[in-house]
């Protein structure tokens, strides 16, 4: 079923699976089988520090072993996904979005000195297509790319079966890529990037704002992605058109994706990226172009737990490992 985690039975105990947000912070509980058992979530508007995150986590934690009487002895690693440049090897976040500001944050040092358990830190887009590889629309699959498309855009890289990161650990920030259409400027740090612009949610919001008119739709200004696609679906023609443009950037940018990765399969995850309407819109004009490279695309099945899912994962191959580095 959705969800449900290879079996590691070699070892006893638990994990934490860790997904931290711009916004919002959850973990999971797991035992050695992948099941969940508990979970637990907060706001991070009041915690925007490293040393507030890891006490925010630690509070989490408690309340997790609290709800199902597991002790604390019992934990055997934790892994944790964020938004931004991770270097896996050294577990410092070199950088994450304007919504936290972290600069070369070394996370995992501080959630091992702070459980006393092994750490695995990595980029939550990451962890999401890890979760998918072993539990989602991806298992079986060696060569694929998973692309999160919601209020930004970027993609995880699952090459031969394991994560590519790059020689800079920033595989995959396609959200910057350079597509028809697109601004021709680089962002400036903290901006979204030229494809983000375009696709992701926050840019299809601001060009139904700009386009608006009262003559020219009866849908209200002020509308999220989602719903400008769902009243695309209805026939309106203005929601319409932001739909088929949106559909025709995202196939340019799995088309020259496929031609360099030459990967058979996209995942497409995110509140934007998961609309049956531009699935469909996008599937249409890959299909058409399909002469050249035939890529297959399928929405995500583990949805917004996709990056909590492949935390516990990594964190029962870290369990695995059972290293505690110094």
């Amino acid at each position: 079923m959705p969800g449900e985690l290879s079996k590691n039975c070699g070892v006893d105990g638990y994990v934490v699976g860790i997904d931290i947000g711009g916004t919002n912070l959850r973990l999971a509980l797991a035992d050695m089988d992948g099941d969940i058992i508990a979970r637990w979530s907060a706001t991070t508007y009041e915690s925007r520090s490293a040393d507030a995150v890891v006490h925010l986590i630690r509070g989490g934690v408690g309340q997790v072993l609290k709800q199902t009487s597991v002790p604390r002895s019992a934990l055997r690693a934790l892994a944790v996904g964020v938004p931004g440049v991770t270097d896996v090897d050294a577990g410092v976040v070199i950088a994450t979005s304007y919504l936290l500001g972290w600069r070369d944050v070394p996370l995992r040092e501080l959630l091992e000195i702070s459980f006393e358990i092994p750490a695995t830190v990595d980029n939550d887009v990451n962890l999401a297509a890890f979760g998918e590889s072993r539990s989602g629309a991806a298992i079986g699959v060696k060569d694929f790319v998973f692309l999160a498309i919601g209020t930004g855009v970027g993609s995880g890289i699952v090459l031969n079966g394991q994560p590519f990161r790059g020689m800079a650990w920033s595989a995959g920030e396609v959200g910057y890529m350079f597509v028809p259409g697109a601004q021709d400027e680089p962002a400036g740090r903290g901006k979204p990037g030229a494809l983000e612009e375009l696709i992701g949610g926050e840019g299809i919001k601001a060009q139904w704002q700009r386009l608006w008119r009262v003559d020219s739709t009866p849908l209200p200004q002020v509308l999220r992605a989602t719903e400008i696609f769902d009243g695309a679906v209805r026939g309106d023609t203005l929601a319409g058109t932001i739909l088929n443009q949106s559909a025709r950037i995202l196939a340019y940018a799995i088309y020259n994706m496929s031609l360099v990765l030459n990967c058979p399969l996209f995942v497409l995850g995110g509140g934007v990226g998961m609309h049956p309407a531009l699935h469909k819109s996008t599937k249409e004009l890959l299909d058409k172009w399909g002469n050249r490279v035939a890529v297959e695309i399928r929405p995500s099945v583990l949805g917004s737990d996709a990056q909590l899912i492949g935390a516990i994962h990594l964190a029962l191959e870290t369990a695995s490992r059972r290293i505690l580095r110094p």
